[in-house]
């Protein structure tokens, strides 16, 4: 049986902290009073942390696995180091083994893998002074550990010497003029300058180094929470560069609503098409913005949905089963019909609304399966409310795009909408689908935007709120729909 006891020194330094801080009655203080507290605690704090990550790596090297039975960690009942760590203090495991980590690398002078010792004693120092504060420590150890052996020793020695002088505030005679001296830089601006630091001295470094990352550059999901399951892993630079790019075409295209122009609108009123616009556009009401109250996360969300959409349609994606990727979402005929309950999605442990079970048979049909008592399949019916190929490639080539005005969602991102909802009767045919990007299709029925076919060309209305005039317009049509060059034979 061991019994821990705290030396009397530290008795009595956690009896005036609890006094210091405990005892003060933060709504008397006047702002500056507040600030400069918020400082003090972080000063104590720094100094906390240097002793936790002191402690820590004493333990770690207590416990090393060659001491075998003579190791605190077996002394003490636990599997390693970490395990004691964990039941002393109840931190987390991610917590205490950033602790190891650091500790390991600055105070036992080596890094994990048991290699020379580390040439990082400002770094070190300055931590356990309580001058170094432990994020800032990590990113200046997470900037200089992968290169220390590539790179110039002086250059090196150069890198620490100004993150720690940048992570502490220190003022030094050859930079005491400089625009910043003496200013203490939070830790995210010191992981930048470590980047910028690795690659100064080590400028050749990159391309093999993204060589040893890339394997590690995951993807998965977490739990569920909140209805959303959390994304977990990172990419590489190049691929974050790719997906910028992605993610800016689209976040930055146009988002007002626009509507054919005069003479847009009179070319096809003329040509009989049935349409049915005021062409002086009269009390046309508010067209300078959208209803789109997305965020830009959100709309990352919602761009990735349409391409994945994208290829899950491309023909050179591999199949499953001589089959394309497809989402499996079942659900009980019964509460379909009553449009009540919740759809499963194979693979999936969290329902998916009868909303969205609708949106997914709008665009993609469905199949009926009858069960028996048993369970066992009785029958499976062909697949209806579905559009074909080419049914999808004709309205494609009729719209061009989201019919939404202002939408600027391509065609290979789009899903085919029933107007005439298919559990209304609606037939699955050209003449009855329009093209619409996920989110309009998701909010078409709560959104304020109705659509209507007149001749086979879908006609849109706006909210009340951005067309108080309650037009139907007719939607852009494709780009090419209309000629270069007018008709010379049909103004003859």
């Amino acid at each position: 049986m061991h019994t821990l006891t705290y030396p009397p020194a530290l008795d009595t330094l956690l009896g005036l902290l609890a006094s210091v801080f405990g005892d003060v009655n933060l709504d008397d203080l006047s702002d500056e009073q507040s600030v400069e507290l918020l400082g003090a605690a972080e000063e104590v704090g720094r100094l906390v942390d240097a002793s936790r990550v002191r402690l820590a790596a004493n333990v770690t090297d207590r416990s090393r696995p060659g001491l075998g039975r003579e190791a605190l960690c077996v002394k003490f009942g636990c599997r390693t180091a970490s395990d004691v760590i964990t039941r002393v203090t109840a931190i987390s495991v991610r917590e205490a083994a950033r602790r190891i980590r650091l500790g390991t690398v600055l105070i036992q002078g080596s890094d994990l893998l048991g290699a020379a010792p580390l040439p990082l004693p400002l770094d070190a120092e300055s931590f356990l002074q309580g001058d170094l504060g432990m994020d800032s420590a990590e990113n200046i150890v997470a900037g200089l550990v992968p290169i220390r052996h590539r790179c110039d020793p002086d250059g090196f020695t150069a890198a620490e010497r100004a993150l720690v002088v940048a992570a502490t505030g220190t003022v030094i005679d050859e930079a005491a003029e400089l625009p910043g001296a003496g200013i203490r830089f939070a830790a995210d601006l010191v992981r930048t300058q470590a980047q910028l630091w690795q690659a100064r001295i080590d400028p050749d470094g990159a391309a093999p180094e993204s060589i040893v990352m890339h394997p590690r550059s995951t993807f998965g999901f977490g739990r569920l929470k909140d209805g959303v399951y959390p994304l977990r892993g990172g990419v590489t630079p190049e691929l974050r560069g790719i997906m910028n790019g992605i993610f800016d075409t689209y976040l930055s295209a146009r988002s007002v609503p626009s509507f054919p122009g005069e003479q847009e609108t009179r070319s096809h009123a003329d040509d009989g098409s049935g349409g049915s616009v005021d062409l002086t556009e009269a009390a046309a009401g508010p067209r300078s913005s959208d209803a789109d109250t997305r965020g830009a996360d959100e709309k990352r969300a919602d761009i990735l949905r349409g391409v994945f959409g994208w290829a899950v349609r491309h023909p050179q994606t591999p199949t499953m089963g001589g089959a394309a990727p497809t989402v499996m979402v079942h659900v009980n005929a019964r509460d379909l019909a009553d449009g009540v309950g919740v759809g499963w999605v194979d693979g999936v442990d969290a329902p998916v609304s009868m909303r969205t079970v609708r949106q997914l048979i709008c665009a993609g049909g469905y199949r009926k399966v009858v069960f028996g008592e048993n369970g066992e399949v009785l029958h499976l019916g062909r697949k209806e409310r579905f559009f074909s190929g080419a049914q999808r490639r004709a309205i494609a080539a009729r719209d061009g795009g989201c019919v939404i005005p202002g939408c600027t969602a391509p065609v290979q991102w789009a899903e085919v909408h029933h107007v005439v909802a298919w559990h209304a009767g609606g037939a699955t045919d050209v003449e009855n689908g329009v093209l619409l990007c996920w989110f309009h299709h998701h909010e078409i029925d709560c959104s304020g935007w109705q659509i209507r076919m007149i001749r086979g060309r879908p006609e849109i209305k706006a909210p009340p709120w951005l067309d108080r005039s309650a037009t139907w317009r007719i939607a852009a049509p494709h780009r090419a729909a209309t000629a270069s060059r007018p008709d010379r034979r049909s103004a003859a």
